[in-house]
């Protein structure tokens, strides 16, 4: 069974709208933070931090990142992507495929937070938690 969690860019969050190409970058941003971090404690920390290889793929017209493990021992992958709800507001989805690992949801839950962090958006965890970030950084 598929389980997502979702960020929600809401009043106070760090801009109005956001795109496949902007989570990328944070994705992007979260990596090169990691890699800082394995730098000062001389480890590649990046790649146990991040150990996916993010692609783009678009299905039915509608295009998603795809995660996919870079340690198959530990991790298999999952995906994200944008969207809008009804009343119109802006959503970050990461979804967990059946096949996911503990180390999947480990990560997944991680990302989440890093992305509602830098967004100042709402978190729903995949446990139905709801966190939101205050607004101070």
């Amino acid at each position: 069974m598929k389980k997502s969690t979702y960020i929600r860019l809401v009043n106070g969050s760090t801009q109005p709208d956001i795109s496949l190409d902007e989570v990328h970058s944070l994705l992007d941003l979260y990596v090169a933070r990691m890699k800082k971090t394995g730098e000062q404690l001389d480890w590649d920390y990046a790649s146990a931090a991040f150990p996916y290889e993010p692609t783009v793929r678009e299905e039915n017209g509608i295009s998603y990142l795809t995660l996919i493990s870079t340690d198959p021992e530990l991790y298999h992958g999952f995906w994200l992507g944008v969207g809008k709800e009804d009343d119109n507001t802006p959503f970050i989805q990461i979804v967990l495929p059946s096949s996911a690992t503990h180390g999947d949801v480990g990560k997944a839950n991680e990302y989440a937070k890093f992305l509602a962090k830098e967004l100042k958006g709402q978190l729903s965890l995949f446990n139905q938690s709801v966190l939101h970030n205050e607004l101070k950084k």
